[in-house]
C-alpha cells in the first residue's frame, strides 16, 4: 500500500510538455533518489502526485489511489516541497498543531516530531525568526506528523549544517528500513550517493534511468584497477600476456584498464606476485549523472 505508481504521466503547459509519458514505481524499503537537471520535471511530478496539479494524461497514484481519493492523506503521505511556505507569524508548535487538527492527528505527535527534528527547544519561537536550516527541520517535522508510509522530500538538506545533513541521511535510511517509501529529490550528488539505494533520473520530462545506484554507476564506468606491488616488472609482464597494460600512476601506484580487482588479484596470486594495495576505481555518481544527462539539460552555461 506504500508504493508510488506513475503510469504514462504527462503534463502540458501550453506548448511546453513538462512531463512526458513517465512510467516508473517507487517501492517501499529503500531510499529512491529523484534526479534530473533544472526543468527536468521532478517538481511537476511531485505536484501531480500530491494532487496540487492535474495531469494532462496518465496517472500518479499511491497504493493504487490518487492522493485526492485517500481517506486519510496525512497518515499516508508526508511531503516537503517548500520549507518557506510556513506562516512566519506562527510559532513552530502552533504551525504543527494547525496541521495536526486539519489532518486528525493527535496533538501528542506535535511534540514527538518537534523532538525528532531537533527543534523542540525553539518550538515556541515565531517561524520568521528561524534560519533556513531551522525552517527545513520544521518542514521535515510537518512531513513526519501523520507517521506516513510514504515520504516525498524536495531538497531536504537545503540550508542544513553538516550535523543536520548527517541527521537527515540517517533518518531517511531508518524510515526506509521500517518499510516506508522514501523519494528524495536533490541536486547534491554527494548527498544522494550517501543516501539513496535506487535512482530515478529525468531529462526534459522523460525517464532516463530507473535502476539501483550500483547498476547506474557501473553502467557508466570503465573497469579500472589501482594497485601497488613490490614486483611491477613481473606483474606487468603477466598482465601483458593476457592483453592488459599496466600504467604508472602517482605515489608508486599503477593502474590497469579493462580489468576488475578480483580478476587481477587472482592473476597475481597464480603468478606468486605480491600485491600491496588493490582497489577498483569507479565513476562517482556525479560523473555518471553528468554523462547521462549532458544532452538533456535545459539550462547550460556556455564557455
Amino acid at each position: 500500500m506504500n508504493s508510488i505508481e506513475i503510469r504514462e504521466l504527462t503534463k502540458q503547459y501550453g506548448t511546453h510538455r513538462a512531463v512526458d509519458g513517465l512510467t516508473f514505481d517507487v517501492l517501499p524499503g529503500r531510499v529512491t533518489g529523484f534526479l534530473g537537471p533544472d526543468g527536468a520535471g521532478k517538481s511537476t511530478t511531485m505536484r501531480l502526485l500530491l494532487g496540487l496539479d492535474r495531469p494532462t494524461s496518465g496517472t500518479a497514484t499511491l497504493g493504487g489511489l490518487r492522493y485526492l481519493d485517500l481517506p486519510d492523506p496525512l497518515h499516508r503521505v508526508g511531503a516537503l516541497l517548500d520549507a518557506q511556505s510556513a506562516h512566519g507569524g506562527r510559532t513552530a508548535r502552533d504551525h504543527l498543531c494547525f496541521l495536526a487538527a486539519a489532518g486528525r492527528v493527535p496533538v501528542r505527535r506535535v511534540d514527538e516530531v518537534l523532538e525528532q527534528a531537533g527543534i523542540a527547544s525553539v518550538a515556541r519561537r515565531r517561524i520568521k525568526s528561524f534560519s533556513l536550516g531551522m525552517r527545513q527541520r520544521l518542514g521535515i517535522a510537518a512531513a513526519l506528523l501523520g507517521d506516513p508510509g510514504v515520504l516525498l522530500l524536495d531538497e531536504p538538506t537545503n540550508g542544513l549544517d553538516p550535523e543536520g545533513i548527517i541527521w537527515i541521511r540517517e533518518l531517511m535510511r531508518a524510515l526506509a528500513a521500517e518499510g516506508r517509501t522514501v523519494l528524495v529529490s536533490s541536486h547534491l550528488m554527494s548527498e544522494t550517493a550517501a543516501l539513496a539505494d535506487h535512482l530515478v533520473v529525468l531529462g526534459q520530462g522523460r525517464l532516463l534511468a530507473d535502476t539501483s545506484m550500483e547498476e547506474f554507476i557501473d553502467a557508466r564506468s570503465t573497469p579500472r584497477v589501482r594497485l601497488r606491488t613490490s614486483e611491477p616488472i613481473r606483474l606487468r609482464a603477466a598482465l601483458a600476456r593476457d592483453g592488459f597494460e599496466m600504467v604508472g600512476a602517482d605515489g608508486g601506484r599503477w593502474t590497469v584498464d579493462g580489468i576488475q580487482a578480483e580478476q587481477l588479484g587472482g592473476l597475481a596470486a597464480r603468478e606468486g606476485i605480491p600485491v600491496l594495495e588493490l582497489s577498483d576505481e569507479r565513476a562517482s555518481l556525479e560523473q555518471a549523472y553528468l554523462d547521462l544527462t549532458a544532452d538533456h539539460a535545459q539550462f547550460a552555461a556556455t564557455h
